[in-house]
């Protein structure tokens, strides 16, 4: 986990205020610096911290910087440890080679405790720490979940959370502790290879029941205590615990550990009933349950033997207390007094108390490090048992229900607070509780499924959010709500650059809205979706043609009373993205009329995306500082949104990516370069999504960073292979990639990537490829000095490219550098017909003095292109004209 990290004062003020959640706003006003200032701060705290975003790094801040060999969620020990020699030293040994060892044992054995033993015993050996994360109350699609949770990560788009724990564990060697994985056992396998094949400092330490199967698993038996030595140790001690003068003859405590056989689990049961019965009264009693119920003695009566005396310790509970005892089995993990008493009507608070703390003396629930409640799942399952057989199990299920929706419904109330660590210690239950749901719509359901998927967003568990949202609306009361719900789902879908999914999603929130009669609700989902298709293709498995959408903005248009500001401000920006057949194209005669209704609505959600299509429109022009200055209105206005529900989500991303992509556009690098770092510490975004990778590696490339974007290929290609929809505007990227290679002279790096390239552009090649692959190769030409193609490339640098285009300059630039390098009897000519797409991108302006200088071996502009090159910071570029320079007298 945490390690110790030197910061400054400053920074130790910044950290502070981050694990407040202070917006970078907040913490500059508090501190008196610029939000820039702070923005730099956090930048150099993720890296110190080695940490994905701002939501791991308030984690840091929470837990300060403890020493190394921290494990987070490590149980707190609240009685002796006794025996368990062997075993501690075995697995110990084996965790200093092997990659996943598992504590095996029966149910009741103590594999918990031994495992909390050993790990920390080993966490020394561990410099970085890691985690103890229990999975009782995890399902079999959350054990990311609950490992994520312990360990304060998140998700983000183009990362999946197995991802971002491998990449939070892979700082170092780090132990991971995954209990009680039995009931899991397909997922947690796959969970660990996954996480030993991307971390090869990671150790995995399990306990189950059984082996988890990974290939170069070893396995540690837990058989039951000995007798005649740590089994009556362990009595004794709990027994004295319970009552300090309990007292009993050596015989009786060997003869009670025998019938018990060994079995922890079942001797602290008994234990807890010496200060009671005595010695001689438990001898007695066991000795009837033990005979009714196992039939004698063996390995397989000895597994009997535990669920006898946990049934006879239930026989021998007050009817109060064994219907609290079955009551409580339907929490999936911990849960506080509240908790209990929400399941158990009629009982004041303090009677609740009364009625958990007997069960606490008696074994059958057990105290928390966070000061809550659980009982262990060994007799959980009885518990359960119990209450299925139970006339009030219903009730009991319903009163589950209405306590995990009123949980949710508070949580929601804490977000700008501190409420991810509550979160956390109740969103398994909240899970269960829905899925435990009778089938059908309902309010209650509803209002816990959609809580949860507020919460879950809130929290950056992304890839679960829209699943959510779904559930809400299959089980929302009315169409009406359905229709939000469905919305919400496509947002969340936006926020996983899911594009063609979101669209689904509208369509299907308008035909809510429909059924609902929201003619209003139902004109903006149409709207969106239409607006989501022409502005957003690449998100699509196949585009949707224009004529259905211009059919779907008919039936907007028709639906909705273009007097409501929101529905007209959709309804102009559909138009406008639709106008034309060519996706990506905003008709710029209509673009005014969008940017006015969306500020009419006072949203700067809708603002943002009507300034998209400005800013596209000035990038179709070749107004590449117009573009750029447009961006920038666009990251002001993401600043004034809110970020615990997804609806911002597609301008939050996009404008991250398209103030990236116009400085590039632009030419200017430096700002390129501040706002792809903007957006990889953005807690929407982080450092591995595709916005934050797509928008960082062009400008670390044209700036000669070539270390430092191929450091991320391995990432970016990961986020390529794994995307849940196309990336084909990713394609510059994969390219830069490409380029760097030739740079370097891998001829072979170059060619791979450039395959790479072609193939995540795939069908939109035109598009978003065409002109920075003809940069690509002719300045690869022009570096490596294979000329022999130069006349077919230079031609290739020319072409005619489509107006979503944006990096025409770069090729043609680049293009004319070539065929004045190569000698070709037009050279004169490319340069003229080059500066014009130069005279607003900077590099482009930089290349073009260079070529002219070389074209008429002119120091003088050789010299202005090195200082031109220094102004925009393109190392590499001025390190080559330097040497052009030196060659001439």
């Amino acid at each position: 986990m945490a390690r110790q990290v030197e910061i400054s004062k400053r920074e130790a003020e910044v950290l502070a205020a981050v694990g407040e959640r202070l917006s970078n706003v907040q913490i500059a006003g508090r501190l008196h610096i610029s939000v820039r200032t702070v923005e730099s701060h956090i930048s150099s705290l993720l890296r110190k911290y080695g940490v994905d975003d701002r939501w791991a790094l308030a984690e840091e801040a929470r837990l300060g910087t403890p020493p190394p060999g921290h494990i987070a969620g490590l149980p707190a020990a609240r009685t002796t440890f006794v025996g368990r020699a062997g075993e501690t030293a075995t697995a110990l040994g084996l965790l200093d080679d092997a990659r996943l060892v598992t504590l095996q044992g029966a149910g009741g054995i103590g594999k918990t405790r031994l495992a909390a033993v050993v790990a920390e015993s080993a966490a020394s050996s561990f410099p970085l720490g890691g985690a103890f994360v229990d999975l009782v109350p995890a399902g079999d699609a959350f054990v990311a979940q609950a490992v994520a949770s312990t360990l304060g990560v998140t998700e983000r788009p183009g990362q999946v959370l197995e991802d971002a724990i491998a990449h939070r564990l892979a700082r170092g060697r780090t132990l991971l502790v995954l209990d009680n994985c039995e009931h899991l056992l397909d997922a947690v396998a796959g969970f660990a290879e996954r996480l030993l094949a991307a971390c090869p400092t990671v150790t995995v330490l399990c306990t189950s029941r059984e082996r988890i199967g990974v290939p170069g698993e070893r396995t540690v038996p837990v058989p039951p205590l000995p007798l005649a030595s740590d089994a009556e140790r362990l009595f004794l001690d709990r027994a004295t615990l319970a009552d300090p003068g309990f007292g009993a003859a050596r015989g009786d405590v060997a003869e009670l550990c025998r019938r018990l056989d060994g079995i922890p689990l079942a001797i602290e049961l008994a234990a807890a009933r010496g200060a009671s019965l005595g010695a001689t009264g438990l001898l007695s009693a066991l000795d009837d349950v033990l005979r009714l119920l196992t039939g004698g003695r063996g390995p397989v009566a000895r597994h009997r033997s535990l669920r006898a005396v946990i049934e006879w310790s239930h026989d021998l509970l007050t009817a109060d207390e064994r219907a609290m005892f079955r009551r409580l089995s339907v929490f999936a993990g911990g849960f506080d007094l509240a908790a209990a008493g929400a399941v158990a009507p009629g009982l004041g608070p303090g009677a609740v108390a009364d009625l958990v703390g007997r069960l606490v003396g008696k074994s059958l629930v057990v105290r928390t490090a966070e000061g809550r409640w659980r009982l262990l799942e060994t007799i959980r399952a009885f518990a359960a048992e119990r209450l299925a057989a139970d006339a009030e199990r219903a009730a009991v299920r319903q009163r589950y229900l209405r306590w995990a929706a009123a949980t949710g419904a508070d949580l929601e109330t804490r977000l700008d607070g501190d409420w991810r660590d509550a979160f956390d210690l109740v969103a398994d239950d909240l899970r269960a509780a829905l899925a435990g749901a009778p089938p059908g719509r309902g309010a209650v359901p509803h209002r816990l499924a959609r809580s949860l998927a507020h919460l879950t967003y809130a929290r950056r568990f992304l890839h679960e959010v829209h699943g959510h949202y779904q559930e809400a609306a299959r089980r929302a009361p009315t169409p009406e709500e359905a229709a939000a719900d469905l919305r919400n789902a496509a947002d969340a879908a936006h926020a996983l650059i899911d594009t063609g999914r979101a669209f689904e999603l509208l369509l299907a929130s308008a035909e809510q809205a429909r059924a609902a009669g929201d003619g209003n609700a139902e004109a903006i989902a149409l709207a969106f979706a239409v607006t989501t298709a022409d502005r957003h293709p690449s998100g699509f498995e196949a585009e949707v043609p224009h004529g259905r959408l211009r059919e779907l903005l008919d039936r907007a248009a028709a639906a909705g009373d273009r007097r409501d500001p929101f529905v007209a401000a959709h309804l102009a920006a559909a138009r406008a993205w639709n106008s034309r057949a060519e996706k990506v194209t905003p008709e710029p005669a209509l673009i005014g009329e969008a940017v006015a209704a969306a500020r009419a609505t006072g949203d700067p959600v809708l603002v943002c995306g009507a300034l998209d299509a400005a800013g596209c429109a000035a990038l179709a022009a070749g107004r590449f500082r117009e573009a750029r200055r447009i961006t920038a209105e666009r990251i002001e206005l993401v600043a004034a949104m809110p970020r615990d529900v997804p609806y911002p989500a597609p301008e939050i991303t996009d404008a991250f990516h398209m103030a990236s992509a116009c400085a590039v556009a632009a030419g200017d690098l430096r700002a390129a370069l501040v706002a792809a770092r903007l957006a990889a510490s953005d807690d929407l975004l982080g450092d591995r999504s595709p916005v934050a990778l797509s928008t960082l590696i062009p400008p670390l490339v044209l700036m000669g960073d070539l270390p430092g974007a191929l450091s991320r290929a391995s990432t970016l290609w990961d986020v390529c292979e794994g995307a849940g929809s196309p990336l084909a505007w990713m394609a510059p990227a994969v390219a830069s990639l490409a380029l760097a290679h030739g740079l370097r002279g891998d001829v072979d790096g170059f060619r791979s990537w450039r395959a790479r390239a072609e193939q995540v552009a795939s069908g939109a090649r035109t598009r978003y490829l065409a002109s920075y692959a003809a940069f690509v190769d002719a300045r690869t030409a022009l570096h490596t000095g294979q000329t022999d193609d130069a006349p077919v490339l230079v031609e290739r640098a020319f072409a005619d490219f489509p107006p979503q285009d944006w990096y025409r300059a770069y090729a043609r630039a680049a293009g004319a550098e070539l065929a004045v390098a190569a000698g070709l009897p037009d050279a004169s000519d490319r340069l003229a017909a080059a500066a014009g797409a130069s005279a607003e991108n900077d590099w482009g302006a930089a290349c073009l003095t260079r070529a002219s200088g070389r074209l008429h071996d002119d120091k003088t502009q050789l010299t202005e292109a090195v200082q031109a090159w220094d102004r925009i910071g393109a190392g590499f570029e001025r390190a080559r004209t330097l040497d052009l320079v030196s060659r001439l007298p």
